[in-house]
């Protein structure tokens, strides 16, 4: 049987690849995740606020010696200087020497800006492949659809003109024209797209009137946009295309992949199941390829898209018709 993918001309030994996680931040984890059987990891992510913060604290403890001497306690900063992201380039390199599977660095941007020259640290790092998650709320009623799609190819384009290495971008569902902004994002220079980011939502707390963040795990039933979405770019992009979200099941990956997914990215059921569950769903994958005579993953991939499909119109809104048409009837309800 044959499991093997490429994705972002990595050569993997499965479709399974761990998604970003606060599971990657503890190196045992990652061997476990090797131990397991994954083909990849996807490191925990680095914010753009924690690169720029860092920037500033620097220039900040540079301005105060540059007028002293070195005898001078003011020459010294006052506060400890944080080194997050130089941490997070030394969790690469630990990383790297840790598993013998491709190690994909994560940073999560929400602007454009210099800030994208510390990628470069990334690669340098010894990091395989980058995700450039890119998460951002728009709330100026004047900001255009136009703009922010602009502000975010810039970013890539900014993040990728440092790189040597393959980027993907992982990016959220809410697009006026998604089809037509993917294929923008593959021009800009991603060489992959991971279909969906998920929005944490805020939430209200009653009893001390306060809005707190509020994480949920993904469901199952959140696999179905990233399905609908790689069956309709596959074959009309040119770029990886990654599933994740809602992925617990060894049938969800079969889907992805079916779809046109070249890996499928578990997060939600290692963080409720364990690490150990990876080999679980690669068991599943293997059995129904089995039953089903499959002898690889290259021979299924794709095969339902929506251009390899009986009926492409399944994915569009002659599904939802289709759907809301035949479901029964719901019983009355009291008088």
């Amino acid at each position: 049987m044959d499991l093997t993918t490429t994705y972002l001309g990595l050569k993997l030994r499965t479709p399974l690849v761990c998604a970003a996680s606060p599971l990657s931040q503890q190196l045992d984890n990652l061997k476990r995740m090797e131990d397991a059987r994954a083909s990849a990891v996807v490191l925990y992510s680095l914010f753009e606020e924690q690169v720029r913060q860092d920037s500033l604290e620097l220039e900040d403890n540079l301005q105060r010696g540059a007028l002293s001497t070195p005898e001078a306690l003011s020459y010294f900063p006052e506060e400890t200087y944080k080194l997050g992201p130089e941490e997070y380039l030394a969790h690469i390199e630990r990383a790297k020497q840790t598993v013998s599977i491709p190690v994909i660095a994560s940073l999560n941007a929400c602007s454009a800006g210099g800030w994208t020259r510390y990628a470069r640290g990334i690669q340098d790092a010894g990091a395989d492949a980058l995700e450039l998650n890119i998460y951002h709320i728009p709330t100026d009623a004047k900001q255009t659809s136009a703009d922010i799609e602009a502000m975010y190819l810039e970013i890539v384009r900014g993040v990728k003109s440092e790189l040597t290495i393959p980027v993907a971008v992982k990016l959220s569902p809410f697009f006026t024209n998604f089809s037509n902004v993917a294929a923008r994002f593959v021009e800009a220079g991603a060489g992959g797209l991971v279909l969906f980011n998920r929005f944490y939502q805020p939430d209200i707390d009653l009893e001390t009137l306060e809005v707190r963040p509020n994480i949920l795990r993904s469901t199952p039933m959140a696999m179905r946009l990233p399905l609908r979405w790689i069956a309709i770019l596959y074959g009309r992009v040119a770029a990886s295309l990654a599933g994740t979200s809602g992925v617990y099941f060894g049938g969800d990956v079969l889907k992805l992949l079916l779809a046109g997914a070249d890996v499928a990215m578990l997060c939600s059921v290692l963080l409720r199941d364990g690490i150990r569950q990876i080999s679980a769903i690669e068991r599943e994958l293997v059995a129904w390829m089995e039953k089903h005579e499959y002898e690889s993953v290259r021979q299924l991939k794709g095969s339902l898209s929506q251009m390899n499909c009986a009926d492409p119109a399944a994915f569009e809104r002659a599904q939802y018709m289709r759907a809301i048409t035949s479901h029964p009837a719901s019983a009355p309800g009291p008088p």
